[in-house]
């Protein structure tokens, strides 16, 4: 249980996040840029730092992640945290840091990711995109000095950033010389998207986030129909990697359908089950935070996708 203060907090954050998303997806403003902090030291006794680890995977102030390391020597499975908030530069990777405090005490390294969004130079298409995928990359170079095991590696997301980590498991599949594939992408052993916008096309007509898919793809559908084949995981499919789908039955953010259409076009397509889990009662934020009554049943799923075939 946290405590009234950390409570109170995360209260506060929920109906701000529900007004902005609802009323004004996308349109903050650039966010102050901040420099990076300074590496947790290592606890005394020789295990892992006594808090994340705040590394820069590229030279803009928003390509920085935190990596969290459990107990143990490894190799360590990772688990990629991506936040949501609709791509938008107003809401940042603190969304997941109970999340990501769980999920370590769970046995898996995490690595919480920020990246460019919308309101930031370089954000939207393509650069969210790449940061994502340079985030990913970037665990090659993490893994030898803190022991991390490269071929478990999974993304897990949240809303607008469960479309990105289970585009991100598909990128590898992009045509070679892809600019949003990468030179040499790190396949993904899984993905969890949590109430996951994961069709893009389809998130516009249903005015999720306002349409600020539009605005990370710079049109709608009709306007750039190339940029939704490349970038929406639906078009993507089949994928080839563990998914699984956690979504509330009472999301009014992202509506519950996004998930289930989504299941219905992969089986249609040829994919291995993917598994839905519809957590009843649960609504939008109800599948990040740890104080929630939601959150064990949400927390089994994610960590399932290490178990499946």
């Amino acid at each position: 249980m946290r405590p009234p203060r950390s409570c109170l907090r995360d209260a506060r954050r929920r109906v701000g996040l529900v007004v902005s998303l609802v009323l004004s997806a996308g349109c903050a403003g650039p966010e102050a840029s901040k420099p990076p902090e300074p590496a947790a030291s290592s606890s005394s006794a020789g295990g892992p730092p006594a808090g994340p680890l705040h590394l820069a995977y590229g030279p803009d102030p928003s390509q920085i992640g935190d990596l969290r390391l459990p107990q143990g020597e490894g190799p360590h499975p990772v688990m990629v945290i991506l936040h949501g908030g609709c791509w938008s530069s107003g809401y940042g990777k603190d969304l997941m840091d109970g999340m990501s405090e769980s999920l370590t005490k769970a046995g898996f390294a995490t690595w919480n990711v920020e990246y460019r969004r919308l309101g930031h130079a370089g954000g939207g298409y393509p650069g969210t995109l790449t940061d994502v995928g340079l985030a990913v990359d970037a665990l090659r170079d993490l893994a030898p000095t803190h022991h991390l095991d490269t071929t478990k590696v999974f993304a897990v997301g949240h809303s607008a950033g469960g479309h990105l980590a289970v585009w991100v498991a598909a990128r590898p599949n992009l045509a070679e010389g892809h600019p949003l594939r990468g030179a040499d992408p790190l396949p993904l052993t899984g993905a969890v998207a949590l109430a996951g916008v994961l069709d893009l096309a389809e998130s516009v007509d249903l005015g999720v986030c306002g349409g600020a898919a539009a605005k990370l793809l710079g049109g709608s559908p009709t306007d750039v129909p190339a940029r939704y084949a490349e970038a929406s995981p639906r078009a993507l499919l089949p994928l080839g990697v563990r998914q699984i789908l956690v979504h509330g039955a009472d999301d009014n953010i992202v509506p519950l359908v996004m998930s289930t259409h989504y299941q219905d076009a992969a089986k249609a397509a040829g994919e291995k089950d993917i598994p839905l889990k519809v957590v009843e009662g649960g609504d939008h934020f109800d599948m990040i935070e740890p104080s929630s009554t939601k959150w064990p049943d949400v927390s089994q799923a994610i960590v399932g996708v290490a178990a499946l075939p």
